[in-house]
């Protein structure tokens, strides 16, 4: 009886065994067939607007099992990165700084790609005259959310140039859409926005521009490619083709400025002739290397810790993956 016992256990065990690796293959294989991807209405993130309406993002990640590429807007990076959190973005373009308050707080993600730099510019109402920034007191000012590109840059410019920009003027939190209805209604004296807002602003003859963003800080990085980091490790080979894709639109919105005016345009419903006079007159530069924007990256991160809107120091292990970018690209 023990034999047989001991015989009929054995049989049970390499039977559970056989079944648990049967049932957990299927999952461990599973292809991702579908991936999401946040983006906002800038033309600093043309290149995903190029790639996604020239069917690029469908065609080059077909090959890994993709059959389903969906893109979501968002006013600004906060929320995107509220939604990269959750688990609802595989993919982002967004502003460097909303990507670092989202790692300070957990996020599962690296820069695999630079977007653009530089590219806002502080846009104030006619009536108000401007030689420095002392000539802020007492406005009021609209730009995007603490702990975004646009506000950290604003506060610590404020700060380096002796104001406090808690008390000297007072800085409101919008998107782009309710910024620019607000300078033209009168209800903010100046708005601190991403292009092509300014020089829609300037065309509407509801302001004109005082200082571009890279008079602020020269060279500063602005929006880069953000990718999970179950991608990363999981599915190496895709993360470098979307790296690929994104330097192929990149490169073609750089040698096709009205075409990539037209396709901004289009997408979003915009005049067109003012989208190409905002990408001919801007500071912005589109590049997808990642590696120039590293140490400015790193001084944002200081930033952001300095004004406490972070709780820990990163550094650029933290934040960037290059070697997508390095794997790929030419140089």
């Amino acid at each position: 009886m023990k034999i047989t016992t001991i015989a009929f256990i054995s049989i049970m065990l390499v039977a559970a065994v056989f079944l648990s690796g049967c049932t957990s293959a299927p999952e461990e294989d599973a292809a991702i067939t579908e991936i999401n991807i946040g983006y906002q209405p800038s033309t600093h993130q043309i290149s995903h607007m190029t790639a996604m309406e020239k069917g690029w993002w469908a065609e080059d990640l077909a090959p890994f099992g993709v059959e389903e590429v969906n893109e979501f807007e968002f006013p600004t990076g906060a929320p995107e990165m509220q939604a990269m959190l959750a688990g609802e973005l595989d993919v982002a373009y967004v502003g460097a700084a909303p990507v670092i308050s989202a790692l300070a707080t957990g996020l599962d993600a690296k820069i695999v790609a630079a977007v653009n730099t530089q590219g806002s510019d502080l846009v104030l109402r006619p009536e108000f005259p401007y030689e420095s920034p002392e000539d802020l007191k007492g406005l009021t000012i609209a730009t995007f959310p603490p702990g975004t590109i646009q506000d950290t840059l604003l506060r610590n410019w404020l700060i380096e140039n002796g104001l406090d920009p808690v008390n000297d003027l007072e800085i409101k939190a919008m998107g782009p859409g309710p910024a620019k209805a607000a300078i033209a209604a009168g209800q903010v004296d100046g708005v601190f926005l991403p292009h092509p807002s300014p020089t829609f602003i300037e065309a509407e003859g509801n302001g004109r521009s005082v200082v571009a963003s890279g008079e602020i800080m020269p060279d500063h990085p602005c929006c880069v490619l953000v990718v999970s980091g179950d991608l990363i490790r999981n599915n190496p080979e895709m993360v470098e083709q979307i790296v690929m894709t994104h330097i192929k639109a990149v490169e073609y919105d750089s040698a096709n400025l009205e075409e990539a005016a037209e396709t901004y345009g289009t997408k979003l419903t915009a005049d067109q002739e003012i989208v190409l006079e905002s990408l001919e007159e801007w500071d912005g530069v589109w590049s997808a290397d990642p590696r120039p924007l590293v140490d400015s990256t790193v001084e944002y991160a200081n930033i952001q810790y300095e004004l406490g809107f972070i709780n820990a120091e990163l550094t650029a292990e933290d934040m960037f993956d290059v070697s997508f970018y390095e794997a790929v690209s030419e140089d």
